[in-house]
């Protein structure tokens, strides 16, 4: 004990740790490399130890040496430690995170602590204050005491010990999305739930990694899963433990800010997630009660998605001038149709990203605003506030808007409303829910809408589906028997040998041999010709062989194409429309 006596009694001109005494007198450390790790410590509120590893200016074994012969106390190799043995219950585990402590036995009324800083007498008071016992120190290695920690801290659901890893740099940007979280909330997320909180965070970013467009988190009698929708398919990530189905969905709520405490009925919520300095994901959540716990989707709403460009969407030359053309004019009714999921709305937000010029005054309703776009008025629609499409529109028209947009037509209410915008000077963008441009004009006739009125308003209709992408890295060329292509609705003249079909393979690189998705699509302009069809009341046949000779590609024909451009393969083109 006279090294540590004379450590005691050793003058510095900063009044540093007796860690940092220790390594000086020990020859580890310079005085002033102690100094300026020290100050840097304070400024960071890191510990001391911790800068001093990350300076790199000692190694972790180094230290832990040094501490064992300054301080007479033993040292051990935590690797040779299994963290499931270890005791359980006797120090908080959040207390043990803050502390960087690990206990190891108790023995009468003293606790056997790791530790990498011995001289710490606070950590001491602190333990002895929790637990009523004092502290015998065992010294570790940072690096590796660090390790057990973040191992042990997972011990309410030790079967997320293999799945939640690294946190990674995802951070909750909660003072973004304003989520103030009152006394009630903050004890449904107490120490009990840090795995919880562990393992939210390492899905969403292995979401966001893996570019998935939702989450879905489904609990069962016996089971809890988690799967995720890649490139449009659903493949299951992960099998958490049942019991955490619970504090998952009390966290998921408590950063949605929706109510914790009602499980009855289904929710909406939205929140946040910081990716890097300068980029926020936006998430759309919703909350499903279920025989055996809340089923919840988290629906990935990436800002930047909506800025690629028309270009990024996968619009032929002439389909992209047809769009370009019908945006340009200065009233009107622009629809988009397709199933969910299928990019409607990516589609009306980068027509709305081209329109967002500082002339141009721009008003949206939707259930609910899925993506922020500065410069344009996003309304969100609340049914039991008594905010409907149909009210929202009618306050729009005395807002002065040059362009509106709708997120869905699902009444006639909202549907005479929005024709009426169109025929008094407005550019209306909207969606339905049709299988393609044809039956969209026979579906707005059955909701009850005047064919006088369609065919004064409509002015352009696009149907969309989303196809994946064939991964250029691995794709093969596909041996199809002619009979197969011409059954797929390829024209005999068109298999002349000039392309070649491609097929999906599988690599390191991408997803089963695709990667992305692109947008297949029909845009049929409202011409002369189908005016006095819609006025004569025609089916939608008669409709679809006027777009034929308008030169309108149908569906499969657009897909078709990107087959012959080897951009997807004929099986997905067959698996997305239909004919």
């Amino acid at each position: 004990m006279a090294v540590v006596d004379s450590l005691l009694n050793s003058a510095s001109s900063v009044a540093l740790p007796g860690t940092a005494r220790a390594l000086v007198m020990a020859g580890k450390l310079e005085q002033k490399k102690a100094e300026d790790v020290f100050r840097k410590s304070q400024s960071s509120k890191n510990s001391f130890i911790a800068e001093l590893i990350n300076s790199g200016a000692i190694s972790a074994a180094d230290l832990a040496h040094t501490m064992s012969a300054a301080f007479a106390s033993p040292l051990i190799d935590l690797d040779a430690v299994d963290p499931q043995r270890l005791p359980k219950g006797l120090l908080d585990t959040k207390l043990c995170q803050s502390l960087r402590v690990i206990v190891l036995a108790k023995r009468n009324n003293r606790l056997i602590v790791a530790t990498a800083d011995p001289s710490d007498q606070t950590t001491a008071e602190k333990i002895k204050f929790a637990t009523q016992s004092g502290a015998d120190w065992v010294i570790a290695e940072y690096d590796k005491l660090t390790k057990l920690v973040d191992a042990t801290s997972t011990s309410t659901s030790e079967a997320l010990d293999s799945i939640i890893g690294a946190p990674g740099d995802f951070e909750f940007d909660e003072a973004s999305m304003e989520a103030v979280v009152d006394e009630q909330e903050e004890a449904a997320t107490d120490v009990e739930d840090a795995p919880v909180v562990k393992f939210l965070q390492k899905m969403l970013l292995d979401a966001y990694g893996m570019r998935a467009s939702d989450l879905h988190f489904e609990p069962y009698e016996h089971t809890y899963r988690v799967r995720f929708r890649i490139d449009g398919e659903l493949r299951e990530i992960a099998s958490p433990p049942v019991s955490i189905k619970d504090k998952l969905a009390s966290r998921i709520k408590v950063i949605s800010k929706l109510d914790i405490s009602e499980k009855r009925v289904p929710q909406d919520g939205r929140m946040k997630l910081k990716v890097g300095a300068d980029r926020v994901i936006d998430f759309r959540v919703s909350t499903l009660p279920t025989m055996f716990g809340e089923k919840i989707v988290i629906r990935i709403l990436d800002p930047s998605s909506a800025k690629l460009g028309i270009e990024a969407l996968g619009y032929e030359k002439v389909e992209k001038d047809r769009i370009l053309e019908a945006i340009s004019r200065p009233y009107g009714m622009i629809l988009v149709t397709g199933p969910t999921g299928s990019g409607k709305t990516v589609s009306l937000y980068t027509c709305l990203n081209l329109m967002n010029k500082p002339g141009v005054n721009i008003a949206t309703a939707e259930d609910p605003c899925e993506i922020n776009l500065p410069g344009v008025n996003q309304v969100n629609v609340n049914d039991r506030a008594g905010l409907t499409f149909a009210v929202a529109l009618k306050s729009f028209l005395r807002q002065d808007p040059d362009v509106i947009m709708v997120g869905e037509i699902r009444d006639l209410e909202t549907a005479d409303i929005a024709i009426k915008a169109a025929q008094t000077g407005h550019l209306v963008l909207s969606t339905l829910h049709t299988n393609d441009a044809p039956t969209t004009l026979t579906r707005m006739r059955n909701m009850g809408i005047a064919p006088f009125n369609i065919a004064s308003s409509v002015i352009l209709i696009t149907a969309q589906r989303l196809a994946r992408r064939l991964c250029a890295n691995c794709k093969q060329p596909a041996d199809i028997p002619l009979e197969n292509l011409v059954q797929a609705g390829f024209k005999e003249e068109e298999i002349d040998g000039s392309w070649t079909p491609y097929k999906p393979v599988g690599c390191s690189m991408c997803n089963n041999g695709y990667k992305g998705r692109v947008g297949i699509y029909q845009v049929m302009p409202i011409s002369d010709d189908m005016q006095r069809l819609i006025l004569a009341d025609a089916s939608a046949m008669d409709i679809a062989e006027q777009a034929q000779k308008d030169d309108v590609r149908s569906l499969r024909q657009s897909a078709l194409h990107k087959v012959k451009i080897g951009m997807t393969s004929l099986e997905e083109v067959i698996a997305v429309t239909n004919e």
